[in-house]
């Protein structure tokens, strides 16, 4: 698998941003792309995003800018999108189906191979054409799969339960979609989606959007 580069968060964060305006520009559009077009589409400033690309890619050319299918290589290597990591999925109900059904996954260097849960009408049928077996086989399957990438939708109740099943089977990176904050010892890491705050601060915004504070006072206070 290529070498992933240490990068900070908000260079990645720019970077995913850049790969993915590139990727959604419709048909027709030119051949090339220069930093000054990315900055202004996204708001940012043309010198950072400027030498944000040099850091990824050596292919810009002064009044040309980079040739876009060119610029997409360089960026997916450098993020190490090209090199797709293998994962499972624990939990193949509503939410987990629904993560399966994600096509755009791969285009992020993540693909699942197989998926698990308890329920018996569901253990040893397929979906999306990925196996689901037995919660169970967890320990087993990772290592035989050396699978590194494990992705948790379950009910609260049975998150930890399964965390411990992947990292039993050799599991040292854990998405959790479960509504609780995992424990995993070091070097595991855990990635914990609380979607249950995400929406709560979405409300919040809707809510100062709808009901702006009165002139005089401060937000937050009437």
């Amino acid at each position: 698998m290529a070498e992933v580069k240490p990068i900070s968060i908000m260079l990645y964060k720019r970077l995913l941003s850049y790969l993915r305006l590139i990727k959604q520009r419709p048909p027709g559009s030119p051949d090339n792309i220069s930093s000054a077009v990315i900055a202004q589409a996204l708001g940012l400033n043309d010198v950072q995003v400027r030498k944000d690309l040099a850091s990824v890619s050596s292919g810009g050319k002064p009044k040309i800018g980079y040739i876009t299918k060119d610029l997409i290589a360089d960026l997916e290597h450098f993020l190490g999108h090209d090199n797709c990591s293998e994962a499972v999925m624990v939990g193949a109900g509503n939410l987990g189906r629904a993560l399966i059904s994600y096509e755009n996954f791969e285009n992020y260097g993540l693909k699942i191979i197989a998926a698990f849960d308890n329920d018996p009408g569901v253990v040893g049928t397929t979906f999306k054409g990925i196996d689901i077996f037995s919660a169970e086989r967890i320990p087993d399957l990772c290592r035989r799969l050396k699978i590194h990438i494990g992705i948790i939708a379950v009910p609260a109740a049975s998150a930890q339960e399964a965390c411990d099943l992947l990292l039993e089977g050799g599991v040292v990176a854990v998405w959790n979609f479960a509504p609780v904050n995992l424990k995993v010892p070091d070097p595991a890491v855990v990635r914990n989606e609380d979607m249950g705050a995400a929406l709560a601060l979405l409300m919040k915004s809707l809510k100062e959007k709808m009901d702006p504070p009165e002139p005089g006072h401060p937000p937050g206070r009437r």
